[in-house]
């Protein structure tokens, strides 16, 4: 069950909650740290580029899976996406297939990144690494989505993503903050730091934090509107999101010059009711607005019946990508560029 975050996580270090839970949190650090510790996973016979971050929740590692997909390809190599699959109700090692399974089969992003290229959702990941293995024809790459901290599949290359609205919130471990485990502990696996959303006066001081834990090259990210996103320009929305962090969404739509005359976030990977659908179909007849979400989200509402149809129906889509430019690009291609050549 989708269990939205708590917002105190990203508030003062100091709360009475985030203290109440410190010493669990103080026992599931020294648990996360010795497991980060045990690097001896399976090295698949096919290079594997690791999309983490930190934190529970997002922080845009889906978009820039996707740009390494983009980039794997120009290395002449086929992208295969790795996934936990969460939310999904599928066993085993899967390989998806858009034609057949639905997100609630292989959960929402598994089957977003399935429209993009080859996909498997395994929860045990060397098995789901042994699966590609077996159906890859020629040069491939695996490209895992999320799995910094999962030590059972050995990395190429690990790239950390870091959302610098809400970097590491209270600076705690769960369940007192949003961290996975200690900072220090998490960040010496990352051969690449990803700050999204930088805005350099503001993520100065971030950088230098970040310096001072690793010697991993930090570069800058943003995500922005794939093609035709002028088409909300001016006009009257009822936004809708089940993402960790769906502020960003609501965000981007009001940046794009759209209307939004009213949010409804729910929690990540929310299966959305009937109920759900008749209330929103409602606020968007009754404000004579257009219905608006995200990717993953229209994902989830594949293959769904009665009001649920209806609200897919009546849903436009505001597709986001990753863009990285420049020096930025280039260090990132370079990194891509050794890890592919060390399992050439």
């Amino acid at each position: 069950m989708p269990v939205r975050e708590p917002e105190w996580w990203y508030g003062a270090e100091s709360s009475w909650q985030a203290a109440l839970l410190a010493p669990v949190a103080a026992v599931v650090g020294r648990i996360a740290s010795a497991r980060l510790r045990d690097q001896n996973g399976y090295r698949s016979r096919l290079p594997v580029i690791c999309v983490g971050n930190f934190t529970a929740g997002g922080s845009g590692k889906t978009p820039l899976a996707l740009l390494l997909a983009k980039l794997v390809k120009e290395e002449g190599r086929a992208p295969w996406f790795l996934s936990r699959g969460y939310g999904g109700s599928a066993s085993g090692a899967v390989l998806v297939d858009p034609t057949r399974h639905a997100a609630a089969d292989v959960g929402d992003e598994p089957f977003l990144l399935a429209a993009h290229a080859s996909a498997v959702v395994s929860r045990d990941r060397r098995k789901g690494a042994e699966l590609i293995e077996q159906n890859a024809t020629g040069p491939a790459a695996i490209i895992m989505d999320d799995g910094l901290q999962n030590p059972t599949l050995a990395k190429d290359l690990t790239i950390a993503v870091v959302d610098c609205a809400r970097r590491f919130g209270n600076g705690r471990v769960i369940p007192a903050g949003p961290l996975r485990a200690p900072l220090a502990e998490q960040i010496r696996l990352a051969n690449l730091i990803v700050l999204n959303g930088e805005v350099r006066s503001a993520a100065s001081d971030l950088r230098v934090k970040l310096s001072r834990l690793t010697s991993a090259p930090i570069i800058s990210a943003s995500v922005r509107p794939t093609a035709n996103a002028d088409r909300f320009r001016s006009r009257k929305v009822i936004a809708y999101a089940g993402i960790a962090n769906p502020g960003r969404f609501f965000s981007l739509l009001e940046t794009l010059g759209a209307v939004v005359l009213s949010r409804h976030a729910f929690a990540d990977h929310h299966p959305f009711s009937d109920h759900d659908a008749r209330m929103l179909l409602e606020a968007a007849q009754g404000a004579n607005a257009e219905l608006i979400t995200t990717e993953k989200d229209f994902a989830r509402l594949a293959s769904a019946s009665g009001a649920v149809t209806e609200l897919r129906a009546a849903s436009s889509v505001l597709a986001i990508e990753a863009a990285i430019d420049g020096e930025n690009l280039q260090t990132l291609k370079a990194l891509l560029h050794a890890a592919l050549s060390r399992q050439s």
